[in-house]
């Protein structure tokens, strides 16, 4: 029997997400792309009809409210709940799935939307009833947390006995020709990026400043960058799952441009996420800054240049030390030409599109509440190859 699949969230991800299932509907069969926002799902379906021939059905839906979703899920009739909502949506669209027993899967964790913090714990508080109403949640397949996960499993199964430490390189070189944008939700981006540092050393977490710490990394087709330490969620899940693991790191570039202007931004209290009084009106800073700045999605013809995202993992194989990078390189003219995204967009959307692939047709499958790295690697990694992120692996000097 052909298979139902209903994606939520109509951004750039969401984009993505839409236009590589409908290039691989052998696996999703019948899609319905579901948003707050219908004439987005409509502009979407619209442009994959014309580019590749094939139709998908759209719908509005409040992913507020988990009673909404489970009403759009039961006229679906969808086998799986691609969610590429907001992350402050994950736990009424998880809830929707544990009641209709559908199989979930997002890109990134919870956030609470009055506390900027990322973390598993209200999600992995859903395991038990995953497994009661029989079914497997996903978490966090996009690139990082994704991508970078299976990366860490491969690295485990096929180059190391051991692995001891761990960094996360992400670098995004593309130039969109704007003084100042984000390449993904403005207020997701801003929070994570002026947030406290964190790293984990020996068994606990280490506080840092925002931008305390900074190296600088030479990413391959695209030069030496400044990379910055940030928290970021998959290593919350890494450090429980990778044995003999003593440090896991997490850095990202950014250019003196965007640091410039989000110091200034947080500076005036643009990035506050209390609310104002303002001529009456109570308003959230950091939600009508999101007004103002140029839609992410709308970035795709401007932007050029290329991402590289990877991990250096370093340990012992066979009683010898050993070090090796795995990375991907991909060119945002591509990805708009293929699936009018930008890279950050399409990074993000094709692993999705692949850990709903992989557990659709039974490859990964389980019940409960997974990360990705608890899953066998190498069906992943074959699809990145085959699906538009193909990757590479590097033997380093230690």
């Amino acid at each position: 029997m052909a298979k139902k699949t209903l994606i939520i969230g109509a951004g750039g991800v969401g984009n993505v997400v839409a236009f590589k299932c409908a290039m691989n509907s052998d696996t999703f069969g019948k899609i319905t792309l579901a948003s707050r926002t219908k004439s987005k799902c409509d502009a979407i379906a619209k442009n994959i009809e014309e580019k590749i021939g094939v139709s998908i059905k759209t719908a509005k839906v409040n992913a507020d409210k988990t009673k909404k979703i489970i009403k759009l899920i039961e006229e679906t009739k969808a086998d799986i709940v691609i969610n590429v909502a907001l992350p402050y949506q994950d736990l009424t669209i998880m809830d929707a799935c544990i009641v209709t027993k559908t199989l979930y899967l997002d890109t990134a964790n919870y956030e609470h939307p009055d506390t900027a913090k990322f973390e598993y714990k209200e999600q992995w508080a859903r395991d038990e009833a995953f497994k009661d109403a029989g079914i497997m949640g996903l978490l966090g397949s996009g690139f990082d947390p994704g991508a970078t996960n299976v990366f860490c499993a491969y690295a485990q199964k096929h180059y190391f006995d051991e692995i001891h430490t761990i960094d996360i390189l992400d670098c995004n070189a593309g130039d969109h020709g704007y003084p100042f944008a984000t390449n993904f939700n403005p207020e997701i981006n801003l929070r994570e990026v002026s947030a406290k540092g964190r790293y984990w050393e020996e068994g606990k977490w280490i506080e840092t400043e925002p931008m305390e710490i900074m190296q600088v990394w030479d990413y391959p087709e695209v030069g030496e960058k400044d990379s910055y330490l940030l928290y970021h969620e998959e290593m919350e899940s890494l450090v429980k799952h990778i044995k003999g693991l003593k440090r896991i790191r997490f850095f990202m570039t950014f250019g003196q441009s965007y640091l410039t202007h989000m110091k200034c931004l947080e500076n005036v209290g643009m990035l506050g996420i209390k609310e104002v009084e303002h001529k009456g009106m109570k308003i959230v800073p950091i939600e009508f800054l999101a007004t103002l700045l140029p839609d992410p999605a709308s970035l795709g013809p401007r932007t050029k240049g290329k991402t590289n995202i990877g991990i250096v993992a370093e340990g012992i194989k066979d009683g010898e030390k050993r070090k090796i990078y795995i990375y991907q390189v991909k060119d945002h003219e591509e990805c708009y030409a293929e699936v009018m995204s930008q890279g950050v967009s399409y990074t993000t959307g094709v692993p999705a599109m692949i850990g709903a692939k992989l557990m659709l047709e039974g490859i990964w499958s389980g019940k409960g509440v997974f990360n990705m790295e608890q899953f066998d690697p190498d069906p992943f990694m074959e699809l990145m190859n085959t699906q538009g992120l193909p990757w590479q692996v590097k033997e380093l000097e230690i």
